[in-house]
């Protein structure tokens, strides 16, 4: 805990004279009409980010400021604010020092990252803010990294630029050691998969949905899970690789591993071991077309102060988007395909779930910041937790949203 705040107080201690300071925004305000039930993001089982109904809201206000200190270090610090009828979150979404080196005469870089930031996972949300480019709504696989998946830490990155030597590739290794994510998994086990371009901020709690467990083994969970909460002081890792060939194919492969204890509770809050591979890749077919896919497969283990396995879960989401761009229009079509496999036999606590879902979007620039956007969201998902709520356990959710996104 010590480190953290002294980490945020050099930050904000560096003299501001001495820095060039440049930022950057994306404003998103949607309309939206849902049918289903009760969404997750609210505490219920529904897998949508918006409930039933009909909602004005802001889907996105992130800003991104960048605190140059000289050409090769800065300080990034980015915001995000959500406000809808579900629930309004403001506040802190990264903050990181980092620095990235000159290449040398065969094309190797050196970069680092110290602060609380994204793993390099995502291939869909890499625009301004951490903001998905060319839809609304993230994966299943990315919407759960955005609400659950955030490290505090350090990144160092070794990158070699096929340029320096007339090679047609690029090759990018990166590791990372971090803290402060014990209960990656909680959210995932508790609600399952959902489709949400929310991101938690800083200091967020998350309302855990209700079952029978909670009122037996269970009875010391809080209400809501911190996604920022470290209750070990044991160090997680991650390594992540890319391979850009003749910036025409991306090919990505990774692994993270929380390191956390499954057995120790601290205010409430349980250390849930998590860790996952994943691979991924984007593919530019020609001018109009590209192909973009990943998946995510693993495991988290949440026991007693015993040692009894209460929640032991394996978990799999995967996604291929086939895009056409033609100036000014972009066209999106997403297939996905998630599940959660129960495998403890704790009683009230079932978590098995499996489902479909199929994303059609729509997006065009009006000018160079200006974009419409409209976007289907359909999923089909059996989930066995329903039936405690007296819900079917299968459900299909539907969700139409419209959206003027600006750039600044």
């Amino acid at each position: 805990m010590a480190s953290r705040w002294l980490l945020l107080l050099s930050l904000t201690c560096l003299p501001a004279n001495a820095m060039d300071i440049e930022w950057k925004g994306v404003a998103d305000m949607r309309i939206s009409h849902s049918s289903g039930i009760q969404s997750y993001v609210s505490g219920q089982t529904g897998k949508l980010q918006n409930s039933p109904g009909g909602d004005l809201s802001l889907g996105q206000l992130g800003v991104a400021l960048n605190l140059g200190i000289n050409d090769q270090s800065s300080i990034a610090v980015v915001g995000n604010s959500f406000i809808d009828d579900e629930k309004n979150s403001t506040g802190l979404t990264e903050l990181f020092y980092q620095r990235s080196g000159l290449p040398n005469e065969n094309g190797l870089r050196h970069g680092m990252r110290l602060g609380m930031f994204y793993p390099p996972i995502s291939l869909e949300n890499r625009a301004t803010a951490w903001s998905p480019a060319n839809s609304l709504t993230p994966s299943t696989m990315n919407s759960w990294i955005g609400e659950e998946i955030r490290t505090t830490g350090f990144e160092y990155t070794a990158e070699w630029l096929g340029k320096f030597r007339q090679a047609d590739y690029d090759l990018k290794l990166s590791t990372g050691l971090f803290t402060m994510n014990d209960t990656a998994g909680a959210m995932l086990s508790w609600h399952g998969w959902g489709l949400s371009s929310r991101q938690s901020v800083y200091g967020e709690g998350l309302p855990i949905p209700q079952t029978p467990a909670q009122t037996g083994i269970l009875s010391v969970q809080a209400k809501e899970s911190d996604p920022f909460h470290e209750g070990d002081d044991r160090l997680g890792y991650y390594l992540n690789a890319e391979y850009l060939l003749k910036r025409k194919l991306l090919l990505q492969a990774g692994y993270y591993d929380n390191n956390a204890t499954p057995y120790v509770e601290t205010d409430g809050q349980y250390g849930w071991n998590t860790q996952f591979t994943y691979a991924g890749f984007r593919w530019r077919l020609n001018k109009q077309w590209s192909l973009m896919g990943q998946l995510m497969q693993g495991s988290t283990l949440m026991q007693s102060p015993q040692r009894v396995n209460v929640v032991d879960n394996d978990y799999r989401s995967g996604y291929l988007t086939l895009s056409w761009h033609n100036k000014p229009h972009s066209i999106n079509a997403r297939l996905e395909e998630f599940s959660v496999t129960d495998l403890d036999q704790t009683p009230g606590d079932n978590n098995d779930e499996y489902g479909k879902a199929f994303t059609l979007s729509y997006r065009y620039r009006l000018d160079k910041q200006w974009f419409l956007l409209s976007e289907l969201n359909w999923i089909d998902s059996n989930r066995a937790a329903r039936a405690y709520s007296n819900e079917n356990t299968r459900k299909i959710e539907q969700q139409l949203q419209m959206a003027l996104r600006y750039y600044f």
